[in-house]
């Protein structure tokens, strides 16, 4: 095994998640496309392909344990994380990307079709002027400034059961007051990510 697939077992491993060879591979596959189409797109500051896998594969599957949701949005996906990486984990759940940046989905498109991923879809176009034929379980983000913008600009597309699966670092003290008051937090997580000093938290918030 090379140095990838040994950190990326590894991290599957210390995560206790089930995950197939077919699937390391196929998230290895996403790992080296990110790092050639990097070098002339910039879709991240991450250079080198050890720390993708562990600051974008483990990170975005840190979260696959509280994943309840069969219809998700990942907005403000970037170079489509955590949305790819639970995709591929996830083959029975379906994935909207969504981002702003036509760079960026030009690269999604590209690795949905390399990678031959049905379950995902790439949208061009910020979060207020989405529309979506059918309501979303699921909205999930990593990228969001704060849990008042994430609300606000997402309630719209959210199903009346749905959650916003927020991704923080540090936990958001100070952000919480700020929610829409017919929002809750339901439940925080800590996260561990394997050889990731910095706190991580997942925040599951609902229609009060």
């Amino acid at each position: 095994m090379d140095v990838l697939e040994k950190t990326l077992a590894a991290g599957i491993d210390t995560l206790g998640l089930a995950v197939t060879d077919t699937q390391q591979a196929l998230l290895l596959r996403y790992v080296a496309l990110l790092h050639k189409w990097n070098k002339a797109y910039n879709l991240t500051a991450i250079r080198d392909p050890e720390q993708m896998v562990i600051r974008h594969i483990l990170d975005s599957l840190s979260i696959a344990p509280y994943m309840a949701a069969t219809h998700c949005l990942d907005v403000g996906t970037g170079a489509g994380l955590p949305g790819i990486p639970l995709a591929i984990l996830f083959p029975d759940k379906l994935f909207s990307l969504l981002d702003s940046n036509g760079k960026k989905t030009r690269f999604l498109i590209e690795a949905q079709m390399q990678l031959k991923l049905t379950n995902i879809s790439v949208h061009t176009e910020r979060v207020e002027q989405f529309k979506s034929d059918r309501l979303f379980d699921g909205i999930v983000s990593r990228a969001f400034a704060s849990l008042k913008d994430m609300v606000t600009g997402c309630e719209a597309l959210l199903s009346p059961t749905g959650k916003l699966y927020a991704m923080k670092g540090i936990f958001p003290e100070a952000e919480l007051s700020q929610l829409p008051k017919h929002f809750i937090v339901e439940h925080s997580h800590t996260l561990s990510v394997p050889s990731v000093e910095e706190a991580r938290h997942l925040l599951l918030i609902a229609r009060h």
